[in-house]
């Protein structure tokens, strides 16, 4: 049985604890610098969560940030960071939508249909990323920023009405129509709204992710690849294949991002439909560590300073305090997470110092005896 490794666990929970009371108390003195009172738009979000409609709005946004943040952790698990998820997920978002509103079929199969073209889209474009990578050696980070900004004008363009769009009678919006009813994935319904049904297969999509990555071999050989690529060769693993596989899995879970949104309430792709996601996940993905569980408490934290914030407004203080915390916590997630691995390597030293000492007395003794 393997042994209980406490300081590991302490180390492990260390990060997150002090990203978040760091990132607190940086809100708080940005606050008071600021002239505003740090402590009770803090109270005013803790009141709004309480209300019933703002829990689901939460539920929901939180299942939306859990499916970007597991799409960049496929990524940071190969040592490939991926920051297209936020192109991806709305190519595969309109693209899906595109299909599912020209299609009729039985329920069960026009979603599944939806879902394979998200997935389908996300990977197509995140391949395109992974190509360059593996023939190439260009950096994912710079081809995904880049293909960010080509699916932003790509959806410009489709959605025109002189191809793939819609523009409804007497608006400027333009949409590519309306997905019909059997496209519609069910909701559960609560006094405070419906929570996306979608939302529920994402967070099934966590114990997905985590038997894959921890008990499979594929998932053995990614951890590897990402922790030593040379390590990962000598032991049969084609690295090239690796990344290409890491950016298609990547993509494709992109591409389920915008499905709760889309199945459970839109309906459409319009030019409404929520920007920065991908981004979010990112931040999910590293205050989470990477974990399903941790990206999981991870999206609902950012997911409520999303939605409470939003009422800040009617008590007289600017929403955007939820902006500034969530950048915050980026930075905060970052230099503790740096402090918490040096601390933990100078522990590791240490105790290897006091094994090796500890050896050497007790070689020391026996031959005292011996003798």
């Amino acid at each position: 049985m393997k042994k209980f490794d406490k300081d590991r666990l302490l180390l492990a929970a260390a990060g997150p604890v002090l990203a978040l009371v760091s990132a607190l108390v940086l809100t708080m003195l940005v606050l008071a610098a600021s002239g505003v009172d740090p402590i009770d738009p803090l109270r005013i979000m803790i009141e709004q969560a309480g209300y019933e409609d703002i829990q689901v709005l939460i539920i929901n946004q939180a299942g939306i940030y859990f499916l970007a943040a597991l799409a960049v952790a496929i990524g940071f698990r190969m040592n490939l960071f991926n920051i297209g998820v936020d192109g991806q997920y709305r190519l595969a978002a309109m693209i899906s939508a595109v299909v599912g509103t020209a299609v009729s079929l039985p329920a069960p199969l026009h979603i599944l249909l939806i879902v394979l073209v998200a997935m389908a889209t996300g990977a197509f474009w995140s391949g395109i990323a992974g190509i360059l990578k593996a023939r190439r050696g260009v950096s994912e980070v710079v081809s995904t920023i880049m293909l960010n900004a080509i699916a932003t004008s790509v959806i410009a363009w489709l959605i025109l009405p002189k191809n793939l769009g819609v523009q409804p009678p007497g608006s400027n919006d333009l949409t590519t129509g309306d997905i019909p009813e059997s496209g519609w994935f069910p909701a559960v319904s609560l006094p405070g709204g419906d929570i996306y049904g979608f939302t529920f297969v994402a967070f099934a999509l966590g114990v997905v992710y985590w038997f894959v990555l921890n008990r499979t071999r594929f998932g053995f050989d990614l951890r590897a690849s990402g922790a030593s690529e040379s390590a990962a060769q000598a032991s049969g693993v084609e690295p090239k294949k690796m990344i290409m596989t890491a950016m298609l899995i990547s993509g494709a879970v992109a591409g389920l991002t915008g499905m709760p949104l889309l199945l459970g309430e839109s309906h459409t792709y319009n030019l409404s439909f929520p920007l920065g996601v991908g981004f979010t996940g990112i931040t999910v993905a590293l205050l989470g560590r990477n974990n399903p569980i941790g990206i999981f408490f991870s999206a609902f934290l950012i997911a409520f300073i999303d939605k409470a914030s939003a009422g800040l407004d009617t008590e007289g203080y600017a929403k955007e305090i939820g902006t500034i915390m969530q950048g915050l916590i980026v930075i905060a997630v970052v230099v503790s997470y740096e402090l918490v691995r040096r601390y933990g390597i100078r522990r590791q030293q240490q105790k290897v110092g006091e094994e090796l000492a500890a050896g050497h007395a007790l070689k020391t003794d026996n031959k005292e005896v011996a003798a």
